[in-house]
C-alpha cells in the first residue's frame, strides 16, 4: 500500500514540476528573479511565525527551492547582496507604513490628525540561532494544513507523509562562480561546507529591522497584493455598493407600488358599506324573521328590531326585545331577505328596560341559501367571533371584511349579559335585478336626497333663496342655547309681509335633534316649491299666491348636531332627543290646560275665563324654560297662523289636541253639579265623562280629525295598519289618526298650547319608526309625504275668512268671532282679518269687540275648495257711558232683578219711624243692604235645599207685628268637609265662609246666554 501511495505522490510532484517549468520558461529573465524572492520571503516569514509559536522547522524546502530557480548571472559580491536586501526591507517597511490594508468590510479611517504617530520602539538583539534539528514531519504537515486548506494542499500533505518535499524544483544549470546567500535565522552549518567561510555576522544585523517592523497581515503566500492601488478599489468598491443598494432600494420601491397598482385593480373589495335591510323601519315584515325560541309571548322574534321599545305596563304583552328561551341550548335569530343580497355587516343592541340590563356580548355570524346548510363566516383561521355590546341601548356595528352574498343570514350569540335579548339590524346591498322592489324608488325630482348639518343646510336654504329670490325670504325665529340660529323660510308672492285676507301657514321639525326624516323632508319640500313654481305649475302657484307659508327644519339644531355625528343607525333612541339644557321642546310649554278647566269646573268660563287666548301665567319667564320654547312663543304671538303641524319620528300616524288627560272631577265639585237642578243634558254628560276619564276631545275635535285625517290618507303608506304600529298594536283602527291624550298623553304639549294661547290649529305628525332613516331612503320617504305635505297645506283654506270694520271702514283688531255651538273662540288679526276652520254646515256665526255692538251673521260652508267669505261691521255702542255708570257702582255688573211679591198686613201700609231714615240713606248704603239681602236669600235657599236632599223638615216660626213680617228660622252650621284647595283657587277669591257655588242662585238656560241690549235712562 505504501508503495502505491509513493508512486501517485512522485506523479503528481512530476506533473507539478512541469507546469511550473512552462511558467519558467513564458516569463523573462527579469520576471523569474522577482517570484522567487517573493516566495522565499513568504517562506520565511512563515517560518518565523512559527519560530515565534513555538513551532519547530525545516530549512531544507526553502534551500531546494532557491538552488533550484537560481538562474546563471554575474556573481555578486556579498556587499551588493547585503546592501540590495536591505534595499528592499526598507522599500518593503516604507510601504508598510505607507499603505496599511484596511479591512474588506469597512471603509479606511483616515489617521487622526490631533494624535501625534509613535516612534517605533528600538529593536532588541536578535539572540545567537540556535542549530536548526531535523524536521518532525508530524508539526509540518500541521501547518501547511492550516494555512492552506485547499485541494492542492491536500495533495502537499500527502507528499509530506512519504517524505517528498513539495517545493522541489527541477534543478536548473549553477554556475560554479555563484555563492547562494544565506537566509537571516539559518544555521551556517547547514548547506554546502565550502559556504561557510563567506557567512558574516552582518547578515543577521541586517535583519533586525525587519524582525521588529510591524507588517501588515498578508493572505496566503500565493496571493499577490498590491498595496499601491488597494485605497481607491476599496473606495471604488464602497461606491459600487452605493449604487447597488440605491439601485435595489428603487427597484423594491417599484414593485411595492406595482403591487398597490394590482391590488387597486383586483375585484375583491374592501368593508363595503351598504343601508340597512330595514328591521328598524319595517319594511322587513314580521314573517321575515325567525327565532331558535322566546323566553315569554312579549318577546318573540317580531321584537328584535333595532331601536325597538317595549311597553312601561307591566302586563303588557310587548317586550322591548327579542329573548330566547334559557334552557335552550343552541341560539339563533334569522332574518329572510325574501332574494340574495349582499350582507356586509350586523348592528346589536339590549334590551330595552328600566330594570334590567340584558344584551348579548359576542356572537357568530352564519349564512345560507335554503335555511338548511349554514356556514360560519370565518376570518381566514378559524370562525370569526364578533364582539357586541357592552350596555343596553348602544348600538354596536360589526362590518364584514367582504360582503356575503346570499338569502338568509343567522346571528348565533355565544355570550351574553343576564338574559340572552337581542334587537338588531342588518347591512345589505340590494343586488342588480331586472324587475324593480317594492323598496326601491326612482325619484321623479331631482334633488338633493341627502342629510344636511347645521352649516350644510344654512348652505342649502341660502343656494334656494338666491334660486327664487322672489317668493323666498330667510329669517331666525332665536337662537339655541349654544348660540345656533332657528333659521326658517317664507314662502310667499309676497315674502316679508302679511297680506290682508291671506292665511298663514308653518311646518316645524326638528323638536327632538334625533328625529331628522322630518328636517330633510322641509329642505325637499323648500327645493319642490321653487322648482315647481319656476316651471309654472299650476298647483303649486295657487298655494304659493294664496297662502303665506312658514317653513322650520330645526327646532332643535344642538342636539341634531349631536344625533348627525354618530351617524344613522347608530344613535340610540334617546340620544339628541332633549336640549343643551336638558329640555323635551314639545312638552316644555306653558299649562294653559289646566287653567280652562278648573275655570270650567267653576263655571267661569266664558265670562271670569276666557275660552281662547288664555293669558299665559305670571311666573312665565321665571319659569324653568328652555331658550328655544321662549322663542317658539314670541314666534307665536308675531304671527297669526291658522294651521300648523310639527313632522316627528318614532312612530307613523298622526295626533290632534287634546294632548293632556283631563283629571276627574273633585268630590266637591260633584256636590255642587248634582245640587243645580237646572244642569242640561250636555254638560251632565261631559262630566260623567270627565269622571270616567274619557274626557280629551277639544270643541273643535270633528274638525281635528278631518285635518289629522287629511294627511293620514294622503300619505301611502300610514294607513296600512294591519302589521300594527311600530311597537305594538294599532291604536288608530285603521286610520291613522288618533287622539294624544289617548295614546301617550303629557303635559304642556306645543298642540294645547298652540291651541289655547292663539288661533293656530295645530298637529303632530310622526313619519315613521326609524326616526334617523339611511340616506338611501330619503327619496322612498319624499315619495310617501309628498302629496301629503301639500294636501294638508291646502286645508288653511277650509272654512270662513273675512275682516271686521266699523261704519267709517276702520279695520277692528283682536274683535272676538263666535261661533255658535263651540266653545272656543278666535280674533282677528292687526289687520281686521280673521280665519276660522270648520267643516262644512250652516253656522251662526258672531263678531264682537270692545265699543261696538255686536253682530251676528249666518255662514255657509261648503265642499268646494276655499274659504267662505263672511265680513261683518261693527256699530259703535255706548260702552263708555256704560263703564262709567259701573264705576260709580264699584265695578259691579247691573244685573235686571225681578222684585218678589211681599204680602203685607194692613198694618204694614203705615209708615214706620225706620222708612223715613232708610230714605234718607245714600246710594252706596243701600246697595249694600240690598246685596246682604240677597246673599240671606242664597243662603236660605241652600239650607232648604240640604233638608230636602236629608229628608227633614223644619216649620219656620213667623212673627207678625203691626209694623213688619218677621221670619226666624233656627238652622245649624253645614258640616265641614276636608277639601283640598286647588291651585287656581289663588286665581279666583271666594268668600272664604261660603263653600257654595255664587253662580247656584241664577237659572242657567240650555240655550247659550245671550246678550240683551240694556238701555239706561239718566236724569
Amino acid at each position: 500500500m505504501r508503495v502505491e501511495v509513493l508512486v501517485i505522490a512522485v506523479g503528481l510532484t512530476l506533473c507539478c514540476t512541469l507546469v511550473y517549468t512552462q511558467e519558467d520558461v513564458k516569463q523573462g529573465k527579469l520576471s523569474r528573479g522577482s517570484p522567487q524572492v517573493r516566495e522565499v520571503r513568504g517562506l520565511v516569514k512563515n517560518r518565523r511565525q512559527e519560530v515565534e509559536e513555538g513551532v519547530e522547522m525545516s530549512d531544507k524546502p526553502a534551500e531546494a527551492v532557491e538552488v533550484e530557480k537560481a538562474k546563471p548571472k554575474k556573481k555578486k559580491t556579498p556587499e551588493e547582496i547585503e546592501e540590495a536586501r536591505a534595499k528592499k526591507a526598507a522599500e518593503k517597511e516604507a510601504k508598510a507604513k505607507k499603505q496599511k490594508g484596511p479591512k474588506p468590510s469597512k471603509k479606511p479611517k483616515p489617521p487622526k490628525p490631533t494624535k501625534k504617530p509613535k516612534a517605533p520602539k528600538p529593536t532588541k538583539k536578535p539572540k545567537a540561532p540556535k542549530p536548526t534539528k531535523t524536521p518532525k514531519v508530524t508539526t509540518t504537515t500541521a501547518q501547511l494544513d492550516i494555512t492552506s486548506p485547499s485541494l492542492k494542499m491536500e495533495e502537499e500533505t500527502l507528499l509530506v507523509n512519504v517524505s517528498v518535499d513539495p517545493l522541489i524544483q527541477p534543478l536548473a544549470p549553477v554556475d560554479p562562480t555563484w555563492v547562494e546567500p544565506v537566509e537571516p535565522d539559518l544555521d551556517v552549518n547547514t548547506g554546502h561546507p565550502e559556504r561557510k567561510k563567506e557567512v558574516t555576522t552582518t547578515e543577521v544585523i541586517m535583519y533586525i529591522p525587519e524582525e521588529t517592523t510591524a507588517v501588515p497581515y498578508v493572505g496566503p503566500w500565493y496571493e499577490d497584493y498590491e498595496y499601491t492601488d488597494l485605497a481607491a478599489k476599496r473606495q471604488e468598491e464602497e461606491e459600487e455598493r452605493a449604487r447597488k443598494e440605491k439601485a435595489e432600494k428603487a427597484e423594491r420601491l417599484q414593485k411595492q407600488w406595482e403591487e398597490e397598482e394590482r391590488l387597486k385593480q383586483m375585484s375583491v373589495p374592501a368593508a363595503k358599506n351598504c343601508p340597512p335591510l330595514g328591521l328598524e323601519s319595517h319594511r322587513v315584515e314580521d314573517d321575515q324573521l325567525l327565532a331558535s325560541s322566546q323566553s315569554h309571548y312579549g318577546f318573540a322574534a317580531q321584537r328584535g328590531r333595532l331601536n325597538m321599545q317595549g311597553s312601561d305596563k307591566e302586563d303588557d304583552l310587548y317586550g322591548g326585545a327579542w329573548c330566547a328561551e334559557p334552557e335552550e341550548r343552541d341560539h339563533w335569530f334569522q332574518v329572510d331577505a325574501r332574494r340574495e343580497v349582499e350582507f356586509s355587516g350586523v348592528i346589536t343592541q339590549g334590551k330595552n328596560s328600566e330594570q334590567d340590563e340584558d344584551f348579548i356580548s359576542s356572537y357568530f355570524v352564519a349564512f345560507s341559501n335554503d335555511s338548511r346548510d349554514w356556514t360560519v363566516m370565518h376570518d381566514g383561521y378559524a370562525e370569526w367571533l364578533f364582539y357586541g355590546n357592552v350596555d343596553k341601548d348602544t348600538p354596536v356595528m360589526s362590518q364584514f371584511s367582504t360582503p356575503v352574498v346570499a338569502r338568509y343570514i343567522r346571528i348565533l350569540p355565544q355570550s351574553w349579559n343576564g338574559s340572552l335579548c337581542l334587537r338588531a339590524e342588518i347591512l345589505a346591498c340590494q343586488l342588480p335585478s331586472s324587475y324593480q322592489s317594492e323598496n326601491e324608488v326612482t325619484p321623479t325630482d331631482d334633488m338633493d336626497f341627502r342629510h344636511h348639518n347645521y352649516k350644510e343646510m344654512r348652505q342649502m336654504m341660502k343656494v334656494i333663496n338666491e334660486e327664487c329670490p322672489n317668493i323666498t325670504r330667510i329669517y331666525n325665529i332665536g337662537k339655541s342655547a349654544q348660540g345656533l340660529k332657528m333659521y326658517a323660510m317664507e314662502i310667499s308672492d309676497n315674502p316679508g309681509e302679511h297680506e290682508t285676507g291671506e292665511p298663514e301657514f308653518r311646518y316645524t321639525a326638528g323638536l327632538h335633534g334625533n328625529e331628522a326624516l322630518g328636517r330633510e323632508l322641509l329642505l325637499l319640500l323648500m327645493q319642490f316649491l321653487c322648482k315647481e313654481y319656476n316651471d309654472d305649475n299650476p298647483r303649486v302657484r295657487r298655494l304659493v299666491d294664496g297662502v303665506r307659508i312658514h317653513l322650520v327644519p330645526s327646532l332643535n339644531p344642538d342636539a341634531y348636531e349631536l344625533a348627525y355625528e354618530m351617524g344613522s343607525e347608530m344613535g340610540n333612541w334617546a340620544l339628541g332627543h332633549w336640549t343643551e339644557e336638558g329640555y323635551d321642546i314639545f312638552q316644555n310649554f306653558p299649562d294653559l290646560n289646566s287653567i280652562l278647566w278648573g275655570a270650567e269646573d267653576r263655571g267661569w268660563v266664558p265670562r271670569v275665563v276666557p275660552n281662547h287666548h288664555i293669558p299665559l301665567p305670571e311666573n312665565f319667564l321665571n319659569g324653568s324654560f328652555a331658550v328655544e320654547t321662549k322663542a317658539i312663543i314670541s314666534w307665536m304671538e308675531r304671527n297669526p297662523f291658522v294651521l300648523g303641524a310639527n313632522l316627528q319620528g318614532g312612530e307613523k300616524l298622526v295626533t290632534y289636541p287634546f294632548d293632556m288627560q283631563r283629571p276627574p272631577v273633585s268630590l266637591t265639585d260633584r256636590r255642587r253639579w248634582r245640587g243645580n237642578t237646572d244642569m242640561n243634558e250636555e254638560t251632565w254628560a261631559r262630566i260623567q265623562r270627565q269622571n270616567e276619564g274619557a274626557l280629551r276631545e277639544t270643541p273643535d275635535d270633528a274638525m281635528f280629525r278631518w285635518l289629522a285625517m287629511s294627511y293620514a290618507h294622503s300619505h301611502l303608506t300610514m294607513t296600512e295598519t294591519y302589521r300594527g304600529s311600530c311597537h305594538g298594536d294599532d291604536l288608530t283602527a285603521g286610520q291613522g289618526i288618533t287622539n294624544r291624550a289617548s295614546w301617550k298623553p303629557v303635559v304642556g304639549s306645543m298642540n294645547d298650547f298652540s291651541y289655547l294661547h292663539t288661533n293656530c290649529f295645530e298637529l303632530s305628525i310622526f313619519l315613521g319608526c326609524d326616526k334617523f332613516p339611511h340616506e338611501s331612503d330619503l327619496p322612498l320617504e319624499w315619495e310617501n309625504n309628498r302629496e301629503a305635505l301639500l294636501s294638508f297645506i291646502e286645508q288653511v283654506n277650509r272654512g270662513i275668512k273675512g275682516v271686521v270694520r266699523d261704519v267709517d271702514g276702520t279695520l277692528l283688531a283682536n274683535a272676538t268671532i263666535s261661533v255658535e255651538g263651540i266653545r272656543h273662540d278666535v280674533k282677528t288679526a292687526a289687520g281686521g282679518d280673521y280665519w276660522r276652520l270648520l267643516n262644512p254646515g250652516e253656522y251662526r256665526v258672531m263678531a264682537k269687540a270692545n265699543g261696538y255692538t255686536p253682530q251676528t251673521r249666518l255662514c255657509m260652508v261648503g265642499y268646494d275648495s276655499g274659504a267662505t267669505f263672511c265680513s261683518f261691521t261693527l256699530i259703535k255702542s255706548n260702552w263708555d257711558r256704560i263703564k262709567k255708570i259701573m264705576a260709580l257702582h264699584g265695578k259691579r255688573p247691573i244685573r235686571l232683578v225681578t222684585k218678589a211679591n211681599i204680602k203685607t198686613t194692613p198694618a204694614s201700609t203705615t209708615v214706620a219711624p225706620n222708612a223715613i231714615a232708610e230714605t234718607e240713606l245714600d246710594h252706596a248704603t243701600a246697595q249694600r243692604i240690598e246685596r246682604l239681602r240677597r246673599l240671606r236669600l242664597l243662603r236660605l235657599r241652600r239650607l232648604r235645599l240640604l233638608r230636602l236632599r236629608a229628608g227633614l223638615r223644619t216649620t219656620p216660626t213667623t212673627t207678625t207685628t203691626t209694623t213688619t213680617t218677621t221670619t226666624t228660622t233656627t238652622t245649624t252650621p253645614p258640616p265641614k268637609t276636608d277639601r283640598t284647595t286647588s291651585w287656581y283657587d289663588s286665581w279666583f277669591p271666594v268668600d272664604s265662609w261660603s263653600t257654595e257655588n255664587p253662580f247656584d242662585s241664577f237659572i242657567f238656560d240650555s240655550v247659550p246666554t245671550q246678550d240683551y241690549p240694556f238701555q239706561y235712562t239718566i236724569d
